[in-house]
């Protein structure tokens, strides 16, 4: 399993602008077959900070995601927005295991 971090900073007035170039491809990206969980969202406590979360099965199934059309759309529409700074970074997972009642 693969999890990819983002950060992007972006002023706080283009937030509605942002959303709507987001939605399709949260949409799109979570239709995708090795996506097993990919979501935005702005920090609570800094407006101008979105964080992203994305959840890969493997290598194969990222590089296919960054081959579709919705990345190319969204690719295009956030280089528009000139965000402030984009920080990614991609982290690969050990097997999953329960977490023990912290009660």
């Amino acid at each position: 399993m693969l999890i990819v971090l983002a950060d992007a900073r972006f002023d706080p007035a283009q937030a509605d602008q942002v959303r709507a170039l987001a939605r399709p491809m949260i949409e799109a990206s979570r239709a995708e077959p090795g996506c097993a969980g990919y979501d935005y969202a702005f920090d609570l406590l800094e407006p101008d900070l979105m964080r992203v979360r994305e959840w890969w099965k493997d290598e194969q199934a990222l590089k296919d995601h960054f081959a579709t059309p919705h990345m190319t759309a969204f690719l295009k529409g956030l280089h528009a927005l000139r965000p402030k700074s984009v920080s990614i970074k991609c982290y690969e997972l050990g097997p999953e295991r329960k977490m023990p009642n912290a009660a």
